[in-house]
């Protein structure tokens, strides 16, 4: 494994890498309240195919790219921050990977600027057009919804770290290892690292609505996660138009890059060795 600092107008980005320099370039986001090393295990097996993976730490995750204020943290922020690090990279069509948020900015990344990717993976997280269908119209959908809404009260910082982080520690289920959650509780407990992170949820939403998605797309979703509900992951396939495939998993909570690495992963490489 590499670990990478990438440097971009916007700041500098964290990361962790494998795979030869002129291999396929793959680049995977991570969601909240994570950090690039979901992806190791995946990032790993990548690189030991021959892909050039890279998984950065997201805009307030990287302590280089931590700005104060909610409003830089915008779905054109994050998309921008996708493009800055490809083009540092030196990547003109890449392979796109993300879960949770990162799935949110892949989707929207595929939509406004699929000339730049060669496929999609959308984990856990439905095209946000028929996310935004399944809240206007499901109210299973709604009510699972909640916190998103919950959480843009400046009051959510002490609750989730109090007693030792519980209420993010419980976020996991016990799905995910308990040295990795330790670590993602340390970098969170760093001053103004949960803030930053929370952001992602208080900044202004999109300013237009998001388009159909062109380029040959995986979306994987999994039966028992309590965020995202069968409405939306069902309506996705409505929301592309190029080549798509639709994966379920039974039995698996949101934390499906953890949770099944190696399920995911070898669904993930079927997916790029066919485009």
């Amino acid at each position: 494994m590499d670990y990478l600092s990438i440097p971009t107008a916007n700041g500098t980005f964290d990361a962790i890498a494998a795979g030869p320099a002129g291999g396929r370039p793959v680049l995977l986001l991570h969601g909240f309240p994570e950090a690039a090393i979901s992806w190791e295990y995946q990032v790993a097996v990548l690189g030991d195919r021959g892909f050039r993976a890279v998984a950065p730490d997201q805009r307030g995750y990287s302590p280089g790219v931590r700005p104060e204020q909610a409003a830089e943290y915008g779905m054109d922020e994050l998309v921008g921050d996708v493009l800055a690090i490809a083009d540092a990279l030196e990547w003109s069509r890449f392979d796109l990977v993300g879960h949770d948020w990162g799935g949110a900015v892949a989707w929207w990344t595929a939509s406004e600027h699929p000339e730049r990717l060669r496929t999609l993976t959308a984990v856990s997280t439905p095209h946000p057009g028929a996310l935004g269908q399944a809240l206007r119209t499901d109210e299973d959908q709604q009510m699972r919804s909640q916190y998103m809404r919950d959480w843009r009260s400046g009051s959510t910082e002490r609750q989730m770290l109090a007693s030792n982080a519980e209420a993010l520690r419980r976020m996991f289920e016990w799905k995910v290892p308990q040295s990795r959650v330790d670590e993602y509780i340390r970098r969170l407990s760093e001053p103004g690292a949960l803030t930053a992170a929370l952001n992602w949820y208080r900044a202004n939403r999109p300013r237009a609505a998001i388009d159909k998605v062109s380029v040959p797309t995986l979306y994987v979703w999994s039966t028992e996660d309590v965020a995202l509900g069968s409405t939306a992951a069902l309506d996705t396939e409505n929301w592309v138009t190029g080549p798509y495939t639709f994966q379920m998993l039974e039995d698996v909570t949101h934390w499906i890059p953890e949770e099944v690495p190696e399920v995911l992963t070898a669904m993930m490489l079927e997916h790029l060795n066919a485009f």
